[in-house]
């Protein structure tokens, strides 16, 4: 985390100074800096998912019942970067619109765990 902090705050100085000169290349140098803090953790979310797929098998849970959480958790992520860059490049209407996309879609990945939830219970009452 410290990495990626002084990355952080440096793009942040960096982008501030760049930014009075031309507005395009600092919102240019924070899309860029995100993208590299992103790719510093890729790795630690790749150890995430193996960990999180160890569990499931440890519980014998199935993958299709799993699998909307993953979905919707990655869909919350690029949601909220999608809307945050929208935001900082001045375009709050479009960072709603984003973020309403975003929940649509959230709620469509979770309609298999939706049903699954429903089959368990209906098993359980009969």
């Amino acid at each position: 985390m410290i990495k990626v902090a002084a990355g952080a705050v440096t793009a942040v100085l960096c982008g501030t100074v760049v930014r009075r000169a031309a507005p395009e290349l600092g919102f240019l140098l924070a899309l860029a800096a995100g993208v590299w803090v992103l790719w510093t953790v890729a790795d630690s979310l790749k150890l995430v998912t193996e960990w999180m797929k160890w569990l499931c098998e440890l519980a014998g849970l199935e993958d299709w019942l799993v699998e909307p959480v993953f979905k919707t958790v990655v869909l919350s992520i690029i949601t909220r970067l999608t809307a945050e860059v929208c935001k900082s490049a001045g375009e709050n209407g479009v960072a709603a619109f984003v973020e309403t996309a975003g929940t649509i879609l959230a709620l469509a990945v979770s309609l298999p765990l939706v049903g699954g939830v429903l089959k368990m219970m209906e098993g359980m009452l009969l």
